[in-house]
């Protein structure tokens, strides 16, 4: 009980950190920086057309800023390199991201009538949550507004203004390791240690994601695949500090597919009573990886540093906790939404969970522990 009552109770504070109006302010920034670039590119389109032509095709249905700067219209660049700028300083990558600015078309099945001819609409995802949305904002190639329904694909071509959702989740997730490990607390030793002769390697005891199925991303027509990662969270084995580990998941693109990835997501040498959560998330482009960090590593330090003896008084409030914690989720937590896809709490060290479900129900996943062995 112990071990349960600690870990969710990290959880539930970190979960506090990831709610809407976090992330207002980066989220609302980046849309007027794509509403902007919609508007500038809709009536700068017959200068375009010629070089979105050439990027976007059966193989690729992408534009990056590289392409789209290489027209002869030097302040049209300076915009979209300048518009480029913003968007990651909004989302707190400018020091690991080159580009992230993008042109997509919205859908392959509007692939043929575009390159036939018929004029697209430029399009962009609006803020907030994408169950609140009620329109898509689009511009026509004369730049007049246009409001497109939510769920239902458009019958004409929809280019979208965006930010390359596997760079922008690859500079997130590095700017996030960054930062907790800049935060993490150095190794306590003792005075005048010993200097230790350096052993052989140990095994390595890990936890493997061997199969993962997403049943409902409920993601719009104008989102594209899906960006999902990983927040693993627990407890430091040799001092009263949180331990956050952030995982990338590139392959879980969509929902109704199952994947069967292989790939390790819990090292166990850094997670106290060989017990870990995980909570999944998806990339939004309204986050602003720096602070998401930061907020990360204060809320769950807060936690840990309101528990005056972790091994002891634990089982003194296990009551009290536990309906704090009840408390402390927001309603529709184990839902999908914007950021959040779905948790597994309390996952052991040396167990086998087959076919487990998540929190929410949203996924169903296959953990077996696999001991890495040093070479020789």
């Amino acid at each position: 009980m112990k071990k349960n009552t600690l870990i969710a109770l990290l959880l539930a504070g970190i979960t506090q950190a990831l709610t809407p109006a976090f992330a207002a302010n980066a989220d609302n920034s980046v849309v007027d920086i794509k509403r902007d670039t919609a508007k500038q590119l809709s009536q700068d389109y017959a200068l375009l057309a010629p070089v979105l032509h050439r990027s976007i095709n059966a193989y690729g249905l992408n534009a990056s800023l590289q392409s789209l700067t290489q027209t002869r219209a030097h302040q049209l660049n300076d915009q979209l390199r300048a518009a480029d700028r913003a968007l990651r300083e909004a989302q707190g990558v400018e020091d690991v991201a080159d580009q992230l600015l993008e042109v997509r078309l919205a859908d392959p099945s509007m692939l043929a009538r575009w390159q036939a001819g018929q004029a697209p609409l430029f399009a962009f995802e609006p803020a907030g949550d994408d169950k609140t949305w009620t329109q898509i904002e689009a511009y026509d190639t004369n730049g007049k507004v246009h409001w497109l329904d939510v769920h239902q694909l458009p019958d004409r071509p929809i280019l979208v203004v965006d930010a390359n959702g596997e760079a922008s989740l690859k500079a997130g997730l590095e700017v996030m390791r960054r930062i907790l490990a800049e935060q993490a607390p150095a190794p306590r030793m003792r005075r005048h240690a010993p200097m230790m002769a350096q052993g052989p390697a140990e095994p390595i005891d890990t936890t493997v994601l061997k199969s993962i199925r997403l049943e409902d991303d409920q993601e719009p027509w104008i989102s594209g695949a899906a960006e999902v990662y990983a927040i693993v969270t627990g407890l430091n084995p040799s001092r009263d500090e949180p331990t956050l580990d952030i995982v990338d998941m590139p392959y879980l693109d969509y929902d109704q597919t199952t994947y069967h990835p292989n790939q390790v997501m819990i090292h166990w040498e850094r997670y106290r009573w060989g017990a870990a959560d995980v909570i999944l998330m998806e990339q939004d482009d309204g986050t602003n990886y720096k602070e998401l960090a930061l907020k990360l590593n204060e809320v769950a330090s807060d936690i840990i540093a309101a528990i005056p003896d972790l091994e002891v008084q634990a089982y003194g409030v296990i009551t009290k906790i536990t309906g704090k914690i009840i408390e402390a989720i927001p309603d529709g937590w184990l839902t999908n939404d914007d950021d959040f896809v779905d948790v597994y709490y309390t996952l052991l060290k040396d167990r086998e969970y087959r076919d487990h479900p998540s929190a929410g129900g949203n996924t169903t996943a296959t953990w077996e522990p696999l001991t890495i062995e040093p070479t020789e």
